[in-house]
């Protein structure tokens, strides 16, 4: 009886698998091509359009409008509400990470979802709610007026709306960094005689700095790119109360199409900066030998 040849048998095996595999070969080539696209028309060519307007007509309109009063008050107002909210919502948010990642307690599920409510609920609704409760005819109206306190339609609410929409970036990105570092560290230098507070700043600040500065990173941006909540609260008045975000919809709705541009460039290049420090801190979250 003839022996088979084995080389034959395993290439008349493999034959069916490379076509499988050159017919499978073609789904990541659509997907990427789907997503390129897709992402090109929802942001990258907007994006790019935001720049070619700005610059369409030179430096000089953008130099020009970067003298405007308004312009200028709207970016040091921007700069203050997030010069405001960022140090207080880190307070908070290391606060109740700490609090969330080392403790067991009733409601702490709900804790957790209370955090997230700004994730889900509108910017819009959350402005509504502010002057719901601290408008002239709010929760608080009454005492607020009598007392000669103004709350909505002043800075204060604006730096409220600011809080509310930019609060759980923090606490979201340092509670993965301590469950994953755990306790050991900690216990240790309490066996040797460190007090909580040298325990938080020499232990637990080091492990978990790359996701504070990461959580950082995304609270600034939010807080000074923050549209709806604020728009809502503000009262959008020129060079009193009106952010960059708001200067922008105000310009271009009055047709001063190249300063709008010029405060959107600003915003934009925000952004860029957001985003390049979002992947660098990122990595050195997600990759431990950067970490150390």
């Amino acid at each position: 009886m003839a022996k088979l040849n084995p080389s034959v048998i395993n290439h008349s095996q493999s034959a069916p698998e490379s076509k499988s595999k050159r017919k499978k070969s073609f789904a990541p080539a659509i997907l990427i091509t789907i997503a390129f696209l897709y992402l090109g028309l929802v942001l990258f060519i907007p994006a790019i359009n935001v720049f070619v307007q700005a610059f369409s007509k030179g430096l000089t309109p953008l130099i020009e409008a970067f003298k405007r009063d308004d312009l200028l008050e709207a970016i040091k107002l921007t700069a203050l509400l997030a010069a405001i909210a960022l140090p207080l919502n880190t307070i908070f948010g290391l606060s109740a990470a700490w609090a969330i990642a080392r403790n067991k307690f009733p409601g702490k599920a709900l804790l957790l979802s209370i955090i997230d409510l700004p994730f889900s609920i509108s910017p819009v609704v959350a402005g509504l709610m502010i002057v719901l409760l601290y408008g002239r005819i709010g929760w608080f109206g009454s005492f607020l007026e009598a007392n000669n306190i103004k709350i909505v339609f002043a800075f204060p609410g604006m730096l409220l709306a600011t809080i509310f929409v930019s609060m759980p970036f923090i606490a979201r990105e340092v509670i993965p960094v301590l469950d994953e570092m755990g306790t050991e560290q900690e216990e240790a230098a309490r066996t040797l005689g460190a007090s909580d507070w040298q325990i938080f700043w020499k232990v637990v600040v080091p492990n978990i700095r790359w996701g504070l500065l990461y959580g950082l990173v995304l609270t600034n941006a939010r807080a000074m790119g923050e549209f709806g909540a604020v728009s809502v609260v503000s009262g959008n008045i020129a060079s009193k109360n009106q952010s960059l975000p708001l200067f922008v919809e105000e310009a271009y709705k009055n047709y001063e199409n190249e300063v709008a541009y010029s405060a959107a460039v600003l915003l934009a290049l925000l952004a860029v900066v957001t985003l390049v420090l979002k992947e660098i801190l990122e990595r050195k979250t997600h990759n431990p030998n950067e970490r150390e």
